[in-house]
């Protein structure tokens, strides 16, 4: 999601369906669902986007996101910082899973219900995940209404 540019000017309309959820046949593995609509489109889609944990747990390392995080939770009474932490990890999915997401809608796809698996866009979503590290500190705070 480019946030620079006006939603309406964006060629998808996507929104989250729900996730992240644990892939039951795959431990270790989680996906989110979003609602994919394109202005040429009668209908919308559904994109799943699975990752593995591992992955998820590096670029949480690689983005530095406790320290992305820290002053705006530290601003938090000392009793709710660990409630506020407790959403960060579902949160860094969805944001992840979004600019996951994103590398595929670039390329385009086609008016079907479809699934990214965890093994495609791997490299990709590395180098897109660190040139967006703002997006997705953004994203966390506005979720957890900590912006501004």
């Amino acid at each position: 999601m480019d946030v620079t540019v006006p939603p309406d000017q964006l060629p998808y309309r996507v929104t989250l369906f729900f996730g992240p959820e644990t892939v039951e046949e795959r431990e270790g593995t989680h996906y989110c669902v979003f609602n994919v609509k394109k202005r040429s489109w009668k209908a919308g889609i559904q994109i799943t986007v699975e990752m593995k944990q591992a992955d998820i747990t590096a670029l949480q390392e690689a983005l530095q996101l406790a320290e992305g995080l820290s002053k705006a939770l530290a601003s938090l009474p000392e009793p709710e910082q660990a409630d506020y932490r407790a959403r960060v990890p579902d949160l860094f999915a969805q944001a992840i899973a979004w600019c996951k997401l994103d590398l595929q809608l670039e390329r385009g796809v086609p008016q079907e219900n479809q699934r990214i698996g965890s093994t495609e866009l791997v490299q990709e979503l590395q180098q897109a995940a660190q040139a967006r590290r703002e997006y997705v500190v953004a994203y966390i705070l506005n979720e957890l209404d900590l912006m501004g």
